[in-house]
C-alpha cells in the first residue's frame, strides 16, 4: 500500500482535554459558557504540539485564572460527532479546590458567565448527555485504580442511555 494511501486510512482525530475539580460535599465544578445553552467542565481543544495534561492546564489557567495542581486521568471518551468529526477526549482530576483557589478564580468573560459545584444528581439538568454520563464515569473513576476508557460517555457493552 502506498505511503498515502496508509496515511488517508489513519483517524486523525481532534482531542479535548477537561479537568473535573470538587468540593468537599463531592460536588462537581461547572462552568457556564456564553456561547453554549448548556454547561461544561473547564478545559478545551488540545493544541498542535501540546499533550492533553498541559492543554487541561492551560484552559484552566485561561478559563478560571487559577494554576492549582492537575492530577491523574480518569477517563478517555471516544466521541465522534458528525458536525466536528472523530474527538478523543481526556478528563483529569483536579481534586478539591482550596479555598484560596476558590477566592482567586476569575472568569474569562468572553467565554464564561458563571460557575458552580453541581450534585452528581443534578449534572444531567445542566449538560447535554453524552457529556453528564463522561463526568460522572470520570468522577467514579476516583476510587479506581486506573481511568475509566468510555465511547460517547459509556463503557463499552453499556446500554445506550
Amino acid at each position: 500500500m502506498a505511503p498515502n494511501a496508509h496515511e488517508a486510512k489513519m483517524a486523525h482525530p481532534r482531542m479535548a482535554a477537561g479537568v473535573l475539580f470538587f468540593d468537599a460535599a463531592g460536588r462537581v465544578l461547572m462552568v457556564e459558557p456564553s456561547y453554549k445553552d448548556y454547561w461544561e467542565i473547564p478545559g478545551g481543544y488540545v493544541e498542535t504540539s501540546e499533550s492533553p495534561l498541559h492543554a487541561a492546564i492551560r484552559e484552566v489557567q485561561e478559563e478560571l485564572g487559577i494554576a492549582p495542581l492537575v492530577g491523574r486521568l480518569l477517563a478517555v471518551d471516544w466521541a465522534p460527532n458528525e458536525a466536528e468529526g472523530d474527538k478523543v477526549l481526556y478528563l483529569f482530576d483536579g481534586g478539591q479546590l482550596t479555598q484560596d483557589h476558590l477566592g482567586a478564580i476569575t472568569l474569562q468573560p468572553e467565554e464564561l458567565k458563571s460557575f458552580a459545584f453541581v450534585s452528581p444528581a443534578q449534572i444531567s439538568e445542566r449538560t447535554i448527555p453524552r457529556l453528564a454520563r463522561r463526568i460522572l464515569a470520570a468522577a467514579e473513576a476516583r476510587n479506581e485504580a486506573v481511568p475509566v476508557y468510555l465511547e460517547h460517555g459509556q463503557k463499552p457493552g453499556s446500554e445506550a442511555a
